[in-house]
């Protein structure tokens, strides 16, 4: 049956090749070479350039919804945050004032995501790329000083 399936399929292209002439198998393979006008290109840049736009501003469409994410996550991180701050206020030892040292960076570069996200929020489409580009370092920098204040925490003061 197989060998019958394999037989049909290489009779048929076989008939396909000797079907085409070489000059329609050229065209087929060959693309058509068109100059474009003038009329042509500035339509096409047109289309380009609001095509562009139309992104830019799908992207400041999405501001609130970007905006309500990020005070949520920042929410949860000030929640974390005084967690930390409550272990290490009942905590004792010399590690306490380092801990509060270290939490206090960490808060800072919170606040500063915070400034960051109240800028995204009165944001216009001109400047939103670099204000959300802003806020995302800045988040970065609050991940990194959180995650790494955890860390410490955890390996100073015991659970």
């Amino acid at each position: 049956m197989r060998h019958a399936i394999l037989a049909t399929t290489l009779l048929g292209a076989a008939a396909l090749a000797v079907g085409c002439t070489s000059k329609e198998v050229k065209a087929s393979v060959e693309p058509k070479q068109a100059q474009p006008s003038a009329a042509h290109l500035e339509k096409a840049k047109a289309e380009t350039k609001q095509a562009e736009q139309e992104m830019r501003n799908y992207a400041y469409a999405e501001r609130a919804e970007f905006v309500v994410k990020m005070k949520k996550e920042l929410v949860s991180i000030q929640d974390e945050l005084d967690q930390l701050g409550a272990k290490v206020e009942s905590a004792g030892g010399s590690a306490k004032a380092d801990a509060r040292v270290k939490l206090a960076a960490v808060r800072e570069k919170w606040a500063q995501a915070k400034k960051q996200v109240d800028r995204a929020e009165t944001a216009t489409a001109s400047d939103w790329d670099n204000v959300k580009s802003g806020f995302k370092q800045s988040y970065v920098d609050l991940k990194d000083s959180f995650d790494n204040a955890r860390q410490w925490l955890s390996d100073k003061i015991a659970p």
